[in-house]
């Protein structure tokens, strides 16, 4: 799709505007569809942006497109909802793609690289430098239509029993991280464990793991981890950001109306939107409590950095190596974050530096 004459559809237009979408005829089909989430309603945010998706779609098809979300593990085990389209169980999911980073690695840039892109550098990329059109590429094969659905912003490095100081306290240190950053880290000697969010309390609490990542303070807050492991890791780099998305089955999207396809894809890109902003409205507040509750904020030393910098890049050499679809994303990927971050440190970097300095205080 050509994202340049995206807003030219009329449909798509009237709808981004706030005008009702007009009905094809009295005979519009009612369409009724279940979406697996990963996540459980626990975590609002997450678990919130499918009902976003879900109530936008209904509204502007007057009611007669209707997406009933279930939770993780409601009707699909949290990390099987892809399974779950693509074998016709169920119409839709949303979940994160480098779940799925088992089955090709490829898999990993429809969400993030370790030190890889902003937010909105990733959405740029998927918008316009070719990122849609390479992971629909690799969706086509499981026979899955993807739309954005919504991005974390820069995560946190999560939460930790111990104080890490240096690269000797990272080994054979059990730590819940998946994907493409459990593989990096497996270098540094790290044992890493992929475990759904209902699942880490549990994990943390009996031992089974040592440490463990989520996402940022809103959701580590729910998820309770600061009473067993309270040093409090940044940065994620591992995620300069993590976009979550839509899978959509291919039979169930091309047999949809076009107005309901239309309302669908209007739906997922304001659902992509407010997941961000909900999240960057409700971290600070939340990181400021988890301190009050004894939370213990420290940074990854240089050398740490330095050293997962490294093993990130073996990592993706040794992938790109024995997976041509992987290597030819990366290509395209590379050059896109590389001019990215050159243009970033002319004016972002330069007034973020500035203002993260210069604290304003009222009167």
């Amino acid at each position: 799709m050509d994202r340049r004459n995206f807003l030219q559809k009329p449909v798509l237009a009237a709808a981004l505007a706030g005008v009702a979408l007009p009905a094809h005829a009295q005979g519009s089909p009612t369409v009724n569809w279940r979406l697996a989430s990963s996540f459980p309603k626990t975590l609002e945010v997450n678990y919130g942006v499918a009902e976003v998706l879900s109530k936008r779609v209904a509204a502007l098809t007057d009611g007669k497109f209707n997406i009933r979300v279930f939770a993780g593990g409601e009707i699909v085990p949290p990390l099987q909802v892809l399974d779950a389209v693509q074998n016709g169980s169920i119409q839709m999911a949303h979940s994160v793609s480098y779940y799925y980073f088992g089955k090709d690695e490829t898999f990993a840039f429809d969400t993030t690289l370790p030190f890889g892109m902003t937010s909105r550098q990733h959405t740029a990329w998927m918008l316009y430098g070719g990122g849609m059109e390479a992971t629909r590429e690799l969706f086509k094969n499981y026979g899955i239509v993807n739309f954005l659905g919504g991005n974390s912003g820069t995560q946190m490095g999560g939460w930790f029993r111990k104080e890490i100081k240096t690269l000797n306290d990272l080994k054979g240190l059990k730590f819940r991280i998946g994907g493409f950053a459990g593989r990096v880290l497996q270098k540094l000697g790290v044992v890493a464990q992929q475990i759904p969010a209902g699942e880490i309390y549990q994990a943390l609490e009996k031992g089974n793991i040592d440490a463990a990542e989520w996402i940022a303070p809103f959701d580590d807050e729910k998820l309770g981890l600061y009473k067993i492991a309270p040093y409090y890791y940044t940065p994620g780099w591992w995620e300069g950001s993590a976009q979550l998305s839509f899978y959509v089955g291919q039979k169930e999207w091309e047999a949809l109306p076009a107005q309901y396809q239309a309302a669908l894809e209007v739906a997922s890109f304001e659902a992509h939107v407010r997941c961000q902003a909900d999240w960057d409205a409700r971290n600070p507040l939340a990181l400021a409590r988890l301190l009050k509750q004894g939370a213990k904020l420290r940074t990854f030393s240089k050398p740490i950095m330095d050293a997962s910098f490294a093993a990130t890049i073996e990592v993706v050499n040794e992938t790109a190596a024995r997976n041509p679809r992987f290597k030819t994303v990366f290509n395209s990927w590379l050059k896109f974050r590389n001019d990215q971050v050159e243009w970033f440190k002319v004016a972002e970097g330069n007034y973020a530096n500035y203002i993260y300095n210069h604290p304003w205080k009222a009167g």
